[in-house]
C-alpha cells in the first residue's frame, strides 16, 4: 500500500512539472439522480424516478496544452431516486408465516412514497478539451473521465399508509387493515461501499486575467450494483448535475494590466 500511495505521489508530481498552467477552483450546484434497474425481473428494483439532491467539487485542472488538460477532483454526489404511489416490498416474515411453508407470496404491493437517500464522495479524472471563442473572453470545454466513489451514508425514508395486496392489479388485499409505512431506515449495510463508473460534462466560461468563472452540465453513471443482495434489488446509481462555478490560474502572467485572457 505504502508503495502504491508512494508511486501515484511520484506521478503526479511529474505531471504538476509538466504541466503549461495550473488552475484550482470549486463548483457547487444541484444533482438529480435515478436509479436504473436495467432489464432486471426484480420488482423492487423497478419505478424510481428522480429525485433532487446537492453536488459540489475541489478540483485540480493540469493545462499542458492549449487544448487538452487532466482534472483530478474530490465531489460530494447525492443519488439515489424515489417511488411514489402504488410500489413492491418484500413480504414480511409475520405475513408469510399466514401461508402454508413456502406458498407466500414473494412480493406484496402497497400505496406509499419511498425516497433512497445515498451520498457518495467521488474521485473522477477528467480529461478535458478546450476551445477558446475567437479573441473573446469566453470559452467551452468537454470533459469525461472515470471515478471511484466511496458511499458515506444510505437512508431509506418511507411514508404513507396504505392496504397491503397480493397483486399489482390490487384485486387480492391481505385481511391485516390499513398498515403505516412511516419510517426512516439506516440500508448503508445492505449496499456496497465501493462504486466505479464514469463522469462527463459540457462547460461555458468566461475569464478575466487569472480568474475564470463557469457554468456547467454533466452527469455520472456507476456501473456496480449497489444492492449486496440481489433480494433487495438490482440497481445502478447515476444522475444528471448542474453547477457553477470558480477557478484561479496559479501560472496566469496577464500581458498588460486589466487584459482580458482565456486560461485554456
Amino acid at each position: 500500500m505504502k508503495s502504491t500511495l508512494l508511486f501515484i505521489c511520484l506521478l503526479f508530481t511529474g505531471y504538476l512539472s509538466r504541466a503549461q498552467d495550473i488552475n484550482i477552483g470549486a463548483y457547487g450546484g444541484f444533482s438529480i439522480p435515478n436509479l436504473s434497474a436495467g432489464n432486471t425481473d426484480n420488482q423492487l428494483s423497478k419505478g424510481y424516478s428522480s429525485r433532487l439532491g446537492g453536488n459540489c467539487a475541489l478540483f485540480i485542472e493540469l493545462k499542458f496544452s492549449k487544448v487538452f488538460s487532466l482534472q483530478p477532483m474530490i465531489e460530494y454526489s447525492a443519488q439515489g431516486g424515489k417511488k411514489d404511489g402504488l410500489q413492491a416490498l418484500t413480504t414480511p416474515d409475520e405475513i408469510k408465516s399466514l401461508y402454508p411453508v413456502g406458498q407466500s407470496p414473494q412480493y406484496l404491493y402497497a400505496n406509499y412514497n419511498s425516497e433512497a437517500k445515498l451520498d457518495y464522495l467521488q474521485v473522477p479524472i477528467l480529461a478535458k478539451f478546450n476551445w477558446a471563442l475567437g479573441k473573446s473572453p469566453f470559452g467551452f470545454f468537454v470533459g469525461a473521465g472515470p471515478y471511484i466513489g466511496v458511499l458515506l451514508s444510505a437512508k431509506q425514508v418511507t411514508s404513507g399508509q396504505s392496504q397491503l395486496y397480493t397483486n399489482i392489479s390490487k384485486t387480492e388485499t391481505l385481511p391485516v387493515g390499513t398498515e403505516s409505512f412511516d419510517n426512516t431506515e439506516d440500508i448503508k449495510s445492505q449496499l456496497h461501499e465501493i462504486n466505479f463508473g464514469i463522469e462527463g460534462n459540457l462547460v461555458f466560461s468566461y475569464s478575466i486575467g487569472a480568474h475564470s468563472i463557469f457554468v456547467q452540465g454533466g452527469g455520472n453513471y456507476g456501473f456496480i450494483n449497489i444492492q449486496k443482495q440481489t433480494a433487495n434489488g438490482a440497481n445502478n446509481t447515476g444522475a444528471a448535475t448542474a453547477a457553477i462555478g470558480y477557478s484561479y490560474s496559479l501560472r496566469h502572467k496577464a500581458k498588460t494590466s486589466g487584459s482580458h485572457s482565456i486560461v485554456f
